[in-house]
């Protein structure tokens, strides 16, 4: 028998359910069809007519593809404990994660590759993500003095990437939308409001990113071009991430690798590891 750890809130449940839907573009039906309940069901549970089992709470997250995070407050909503865990990367329980993504870091050398949290903090970084960062920025800390090395701060500030990014516009356009696909995609957070803000509070964001343009047709790829000491590098990124992961740490994490996209930046980060190699 699974206990309760609180009484249930019906409308905070309900109230995140028709959050979710909206964000999923679903109706009750739809949601209903997902979940294989009738929709009468799901109008029953947003307007806390109905208090729905541990097993019918997690079914409607699953139903509405939400993250884990998700999952866990939709349960204290229904007045269930929490079922996934937030681990830190370097606990004992998550060491071997932690040694699948050092292997996959350093098999991406020469190019750099970067393994970062919800948030956009860089957990981790491969040699070449420390070499080629180092002809930028000196010295990361100073533009991120008072926390974690975040990879969206190191490019928006002033004092950061963006005085060498050659297509600055385009780049701080395409990071801001991700920025809010992201936060669409998997729920709104206090921080990472804050750090939207704080990114356009840098200025030098055309003013037509401040509020994204989900209908806008996005372009099919923008590179990084970047420019310094007279050489020009032309980057492309991929984004993995690990599936069927069961720790909210792990599911959150991306590992974003900086591709070479001509001849003449393949070169560059080969030359680059074999002179400090």
């Amino acid at each position: 028998m699974t206990a309760k750890t609180s009484q249930p809130s019906p409308s905070l449940l309900g109230e995140l359910l028709r959050q979710w839907r909206a964000r999923r573009g679903m109706s009750q039906l739809s949601l209903a069809l997902e979940a294989d309940v009738s929709a009468r069901h799901i109008s029953f549970i947003e307007s806390g007519r109905s208090q729905p089992s541990r097993d019918m709470v997690l079914t409607l997250a699953r139903a509405l593809d939400t993250p884990l995070r998700e999952h866990n407050v939709f349960l204290e909503a229904a007045g269930f404990a929490r079922l996934y865990r937030e681990s830190e990367l370097s606990a004992p329980e998550l060491r071997q994660a932690h040694r699948t993504l050092e292997f996959i870091i350093r098999q991406q050398e020469p190019n750099m590759t970067l393994v970062m949290n919800r948030h956009w903090d860089v957990l981790m970084s491969n040699d070449a993500g420390r070499r080629l960062m180092s002809l930028f920025i000196a010295d990361p800390t100073e533009v991120c003095p008072d926390g974690p090395i975040n990879a969206l701060r190191l490019t928006f500030h002033p004092r950061g990437l963006r005085r060498w990014i050659v297509n600055w516009e385009e780049v701080a356009g395409s990071l801001l939308l991700r920025l809010h696909r992201e936060v669409s995609a998997s729920g709104e957070d206090d921080y990472t409001r804050r750090l939207v803000e704080e990114l356009i509070g840098y200025g030098g964001v055309p003013a037509r990113y401040h509020t994204p343009d989900f209908t806008e047709p996005a372009a099919p790829f923008i590179p990084l071009v970047l420019r310094h000491a007279g050489i020009t590098l032309e980057f492309f990124t991929t984004v993995t991430t690990l599936g069927t992961a069961q720790d909210i740490t792990l599911q959150e994490l991306r590992i974003e690798s900086y591709l070479p996209a001509d001849q003449a930046t393949e070169a560059f980060v080969r030359q680059l590891a074999n002179q400090q190699s």
